[in-house]
C-alpha cells in the first residue's frame, strides 16, 4: 500500500508538476500535507476541480511546484495555509501581483498564448524570505 506521500507526489506528477527529481522528499511532503488540507477544505481532490488546474499554497511552497499546461488552461492558485497570506505573481512575464490571498481564497489565471521556456512566478510576501517560486511552462 503505497503513503500518503507517495499517493500525493503521484497525483502531483499526473497532473504535470515535473519530475520526481524536481520534487524532493521535503516538498513532496509538504505538498502531501496541501493536498489533505484541500480535500478538507472543499470536499475532492484538487485534480477533481472542474474546468481548472489547481495550485496550492502551503507553508511557503506553491504544489506542485512546476507546472506545464496548454495554452487556454485556466490555472486556479489556492491558499491551503491556515493563517498566513500569500499573492500570485508572474513579474517576469509583465503580469501584476495578486492580491493578497488569505487562507481558502483563489485567484485564476487563463493563459491564452505559450510561454516560451520555463516562467518562474512568485509570492510577493514570500519568494525572498522563504523562496517561495514557482515555475510554469505554457506550451501546446
Amino acid at each position: 500500500m503505497l503513503s500518503k506521500v507517495a499517493l500525493a507526489l503521484s497525483a502531483l506528477l499526473a497532473a504535470g508538476a515535473g519530475t520526481a527529481q524536481e520534487m524532493d522528499e521535503k516538498t513532496a511532503r509538504i505538498c502531501a500535507e496541501a493536498e489533505e488540507r484541500y480535500q478538507e477544505l472543499f470536499g475532492h481532490a484538487s485534480a477533481e476541480a472542474e474546468g481548472v488546474v489547481v495550485v496550492t499554497m502551503f507553508k511557503y511552497t506553491f504544489c506542485p511546484p512546476a507546472l506545464t499546461v496548454a495554452p487556454g488552461t485556466t490555472v486556479r492558485w489556492v491558499n491551503v495555509d491556515k493563517r498566513t497570506s500569500h499573492s500570485v505573481w508572474l513579474n517576469a512575464a509583465g503580469l501584476p501581483e495578486s492580491e493578497r490571498l488569505f487562507p481558502e481564497e483563489d485567484v485564476e489565471m487563463t493563459f491564452l498564448e505559450p510561454l516560451t521556456g520555463e516562467n518562474t512566478y512568485l509570492c510577493g510576501p514570500h519568494w525572498d524570505t522563504h523562496g517561495m517560486i514557482g515555475r510554469i511552462t505554457v506550451a501546446p
